[in-house]
């Protein structure tokens, strides 16, 4: 049974596939978020990792004026918002002394599975404290995760006070999909999974095998693929998903398959 941390954008399926380990045995942490409408099976996330890594990002994200913030700059993000962060490649994320030791502290709780999104950024920080870890990166159709990000913003009570458009909304799936491909899948053993393998059991397996643990194979539900979107998307982003789908063996045709499978589900 490996060590796992889970990463990829918000509304890509990682609580999907957390939640298909959430019976292994796995420490998740102390205090799991309760699940709500948009998450009605759970997060799987813990406020302290989330919270070391959103003390990892603050500093390199532009921070909003403590008054003029209510009408501008509302698309930097606040405490509790950092997921969709837009954080350029290239930036170093370092940690100090106290975020390193509450790093080693969650660490010590083994076999651990944590999932943030924000480990799409702040990796680089954890990685001399992961043991025996490997890491499942997760990702769905760019413009289905756009959709449900804007959607997430419009009906979430902690992001009512945070604006994002549907481009940036890419720019977030982009830039946080370019920091694991360009940076981080080079160390260390990697998993690459598209939302519709795990949603339509595929990928189970391959999961299980990977992280030596058994996946519960009921948790993954159809029923709750709700937000769908043929949107265009910028090209950069689509030569991303295009590297993602290869890394996962998993061919276009078959996205396009699944796509009109959902969008004929949603319709009816």
């Amino acid at each position: 049974m490996r060590n796992c941390l889970i990463l990829g954008s918000g509304r890509s399926g990682t609580s999907m596939v957390a939640g298909a380990l959430a019976k292994a045995g796995y420490y998740m942490g102390d205090c799991l978020y309760p699940a709500r409408e948009s998450n009605p099976k759970g997060y799987f996330e813990d406020p302290e990792i989330n919270g070391i890594n959103e003390s990892l990002l603050a500093p390199v994200i532009p921070k909003r004026p403590p008054v003029l913030g209510r009408w501008f700059f509302r698309d930097r993000p606040v405490a509790g918002q950092m997921w969709l962060a837009r954080v350029p490649l290239g930036t170093s994320i370092t940690s100090r002394p106290e975020i390193t030791q509450r790093i080693r502290k969650v660490t010590s709780s083994e076999p651990y599975c944590f999932k943030d999104p924000r480990f799409s950024y702040t990796l680089p920080a954890w990685r001399a404290l992961l043991i025996n870890t490997v890491f499942v990166c997760v990702f769905r159709d760019p413009a289905s995760t756009a959709e449900s990000i804007l959607k997430e913003c419009k009906d979430s009570p902690v992001l009512q006070s945070f604006a994002i458009s549907r481009a940036q909304a890419f720019e977030v799936w982009t830039l946080m999909y370019r920091h694991i491909l360009d940076l981080h899948r080079y160390e260390g053993n990697w998993l690459f999974v598209h939302y519709d393998q795990i949603l339509h059991g595929e990928g189970l397996a391959r999961l299980e095998a990977f992280v030596d643990a058994p996946v519960d194979r009921s948790f993954p539900d159809a029923s709750l693929y709700r937000s769908f979107s043929h949107s265009s998307v910028p090209e950069v982003t689509l030569q991303i998903y295009r590297c993602l789908c290869d890394l996962a063996r998993y061919s276009l045709n078959q996205a396009r398959s699944h796509e009109s499978a959902h969008a004929i589900s949603s319709s009816t």
